[in-house]
């Protein structure tokens, strides 16, 4: 507990007082760009916004429901006695059935894994100390540090802001694909690219949880004596890190399914080709 400034303690309490008020003078314009990194962390997305699209999508794909049974009927009937072709005409009634059911609970689907993701990111931040996101001055050297870096702190924190706020814009919308992706995942020549926008979505969901992970460990490391006094870089390197992870995968991973998906559709094309050429 810091004792009360009076004639006794003046020549410690006066530097100390100095340091506080600079310190909450830096830590000032830090208070809301942290308020809503939590905030864009923790808080379930409201999808209420695309509801309505969502309901449209999901009417297109309805349209198609009758052309599968058909389908799948129609092969069953054909398949004769023909234990395999029979079976898998079975098989493919029992993936349209299962695809039905999940297209239509698709909305409730997205908004549990969400919520589930929200709750498990809570949890982790919960567990770091809110003293760990602003600047401190505990010892000269980090107070030093905090002063020199302060600016790309902010630098940094507006970056994370701008990350999330962009996985938040997915994530929201994605309401609209899942059906989409749930629909093309059960069709088999299309399969590849429903893996793409539901591995896609799922990154875009559960990525606030590994940046809660990082964060969580960083604010372990300045207990260790050695990263005690270089706080301010510790910060710095975490939030960096979690940008990273968000660049990488909200951008080149879908990036790679996508060139994967090409190349797994391309190769029988250009097998038939070559055959008819």
């Amino acid at each position: 507990m810091v004792e009360d400034c009076g004639l006794l303690n003046l020549a410690s309490c006066i530097p100390q007082k100095i340091y506080d008020f600079i310190i909450s003078l830096l830590n000032a314009p830090l208070q809301p760009l942290l308020n809503l990194t939590k905030s864009l962390l923790i808080e379930p997305i409201q999808l209420s916004t695309f509801v309505s699209l969502w309901a449209i999508m999901l009417y297109v794909i309805s349209i198609f429901y009758g052309l599968l049974m058909f389908y799948s009927g129609f092969n069953f009937i054909i398949s004769g006695y023909d234990a395999v072709k029979r079976t898998k005409a079975k098989e493919w009634f029992m993936n349209i059935l299962i695809m039905i059911v999940l297209v239509q609970a698709s909305y409730f689907l997205y908004s549990l894994v969400i919520e589930i993701n929200s709750y498990l990111t809570a949890g982790m931040i919960n567990l770091i100390s809110q003293n760990f996101f602003l600047l401190t001055s505990d010892n000269i050297i980090n107070l030093g540090l905090e002063f020199f870096f302060a600016f790309f702190y902010v630098l940094t924190l507006i970056l994370t802001v701008l990350f999330l706020t962009l996985r938040y814009l997915i994530v929201a919308s994605g309401i609209i694909f899942v059906p989409l992706g749930i629909f093309l995942y059960f069709i088999p020549p299309l399969k590849e690219y429903g893996k793409l926008i539901l591995n896609f979505l799922g990154i875009c969901i559960f990525i606030s949880f590994f940046d809660s992970i990082i964060l969580l460990i960083s604010s372990r490391l300045i207990e260790i004596p050695l990263f005690a006094n270089l706080k301010i870089l510790v910060m710095i390197s975490a939030f960096s890190i979690t940008n990273f992870l968000m660049f990488y995968f909200m951008l080149f991973s879908i990036i790679k399914s996508a060139l994967k998906t090409v190349d797994k559709i391309a190769v029988p094309i250009v097998a038939v080709a070559k055959y008819f050429a």
